[in-house]
């Protein structure tokens, strides 16, 4: 066999200059056999014989061996080692060129030399997006979508090129989305459907591609699937639900493509997702939270559902996941719900509702992405809504729970989302009696902290909360903001350059009030604050210009 191998390159060597296709044709079924024989091996003794760089310019249209030149190099090519070989031996090139090719059996192993030569290298992939074969494979899955093996090879091309995000732009010009819903709709294999769906997930990341894929008819392709699969217990059929319904949470992700399908919350599309929420499928009760989240992502959205019921289809749905209940499920309504609070008319509505209740129940959960979405829900819910923040600023178990999460050091939103709704809780209550309920639980030093927080608007609603306890309940927090430092802290931030106004605005508001404190008032004699604060009277913001006079003589008149 290794002899006959050794002949029948040698003789190779010399037709492929001679281009007599018989002796040729020989030849190449001759490697085509070794290599089925033993691919490796037979691999290594082409490498050394240096054919490769004959192939090249075998690999031309018209010829009756291009189909086998292909081939053989597809084969090759399935070995790490030899890719960078063809590489170097310039048969990219005219492999991309064969593309344009009528003959199917030269297209496929053509499509099948470069999947391989290709494979897992991001850099020729960039190479192969850049010779533009992105829209020449589209045209093929167009004109020979009745050839199966055809069909896989450009699926399997798209699937590895959607991963880059270079291929995005190109696919969006393209055709594809009609391409590939015509496609999936003929399919009637488990199998052949996921291989499109392995090439739709990457490509619906693109906002562009979404809305062509909705215009396309996507979405009812996969709402068909979930209305066939839905009571099915087979492993593929579950697989498969899962698949359509998170793919069609991830069409609405696009601003367009959303709208789109909320047609004014009519939409048929809309209509169907609403109806998931209810059902007894996990995954389609999460795809249902998922997508209202989703769709509530604007004011004019979220105005709509509230008034249509919404929030008591979440609220029964959350209702059914508080003991030991799904998490996933629990974060995707707590999201929805969360989206929903954000437009000012849907507080009193949504508070009305019972949602803060709703919400309260998971107080309890040990899971971090759930805390984090239960504290935004309450954050949205109470702002400016006074009787709101001060019924849940004096619920103890709350607060407590609170100050616990604000040392979720593990979890930054989640401490970061605490100590924002202690904040909100005393700046939107504006009342004593939450303010003493914080002090006791022991907030204030997560208030001092927050107000060196790297993020301004931590730092500016941490000192807005703080100047409110320094108003409303000096005497009660004074000693807590005396153990925090709070005074240094101030000091600091008027001192740096870097302190954005408004937060040199509310330091200065927070000292004049804690001058009313007497050892707070001594800790501010004895920091030159006086040459900090005339420095900033004339400051370029007029703001910080006017209350760095007023701080002035305030700390004039009582020095």
């Amino acid at each position: 066999m290794a002899d006959n191998l050794s002949d029948t390159l040698k003789k190779l060597k010399i037709t492929a200059v001679d281009r007599t296709e018989d002796s040729l044709e020989g030849c190449l079924d001759c490697l085509l056999q070794a290599l089925a024989q033993n691919n490796m091996e037979t691999s290594e003794k082409i490498q050394g014989s240096g054919i490769l760089q004959l192939f090249a310019s075998l690999l031309i249209p018209q010829s009756s061996c291009t189909a086998k030149v292909a081939n053989i190099i597809a084969e090759v090519a399935k070995n790490e080692f030899m890719r960078i070989p063809c590489v170097d031996a310039g048969l990219i090139s005219p492999l991309v060129q064969l593309l344009n090719s009528k003959d199917q059996e030269v297209l496929l192993q053509t499509g099948r030399a470069l999947g391989n030569i290709c494979y897992d290298s991001h850099s020729l992939q960039a190479q192969l997006i850049n010779m533009g074969v992105i829209p020449t494979l589209v045209k093929l899955l167009g004109i020979h979508c009745q050839n199966a093996a055809l069909t896989e090879m450009c699926l399997v091309a798209f699937g590895n090129l959607a991963e880059l995000e270079s291929s995005k732009e190109q696919f969006a010009s393209t055709n594809i989305a009609e391409e590939l819903v015509k496609l999936f709709r003929k399919q009637i294999e488990h199998d052949k459907r996921e291989m499109i769906f392995e090439v739709l997930a990457p490509l619906a990341e693109n906002d562009a591609i979404k809305l062509q894929l909705v215009e396309a008819g996507l979405v009812e392709c996969l709402l068909e699937i979930v209305q066939q699969k839905v009571d099915s217990d087979k492993e593929d059929d579950i697989a498969e639900l899962k698949t359509a319904s998170d793919l069609m949470v991830l069409l609405l992700l696009g601003d367009e493509s959303m709208q789109k399908l909320f047609e004014g919350g009519k939409g048929n599309v809309f209509q169907r997702v609403l109806s998931w929420i209810p059902s007894n499928n996990h995954q389609l009760q999460l795809a249902g939270a998922l997508a209202i989240a989703n769709f509530a992502r604007n004011d004019g959205n979220c105005i709509h559902m509230v008034d249509n019921g919404i929030v008591e289809k979440l609220m029964d749905l959350l209702d059914r996941h508080v003991e030991d209940g799904n998490v996933t499920v629990q974060h995707a309504a707590l999201s929805a719900l969360r989206n929903l609070a954000i437009p000012v008319v849907n507080k009193a509505k949504m508070l009305s509702a019972g949602v803060t209740e709703a919400v309260l129940k998971f107080l309890k959960s040990e899971m971090p992405p759930v805390q984090f979405k239960l504290l935004g829900t309450l954050r949205m819910l109470i702002d400016a809504q006074a009787e709101a923040a001060e019924q849940l600023g004096k619920n103890v178990k709350l607060v407590e729970r609170l100050v616990e999460w604000c040392e979720a050091k593990d979890h930054a939103g989640v401490m970061g989302e605490s100590n924002r709704l202690l904040s909100a809780l005393i700046r939107h209550s504006k009342s004593k009696d939450v303010i003493k309920t914080i002090v006791q639980s022991g907030g204030i030093k997560h208030l001092v902290t927050m107000a060196t927080s790297e993020h301004v608007i931590m730092q500016n609603e941490a000192l807005v909360a703080l100047a409110l306890i320094a108003a409303l309940e000096l005497g009660t927090a004074e000693k807590d903001l005396e153990s925090t430092k709070l005074v240094q802290i101030l000091h600091k931030l008027l001192a740096d350059e870097r302190s954005a106004p408004e937060i040199k605005y509310n330091s200065m508001v927070l000292i004049c009030a804690l001058m009313g404190s007497e050892s707070l008032h001594k800790e501010v004699q004895d920091l030159a604050f006086l040459d900090v604060v005339s420095k900033l009277r004339s400051h370029e913001n007029k703001s910080v210009a006017q209350q760095a006079c007023l701080t002035e003589q305030r700390l004039t008149v009582e020095s």
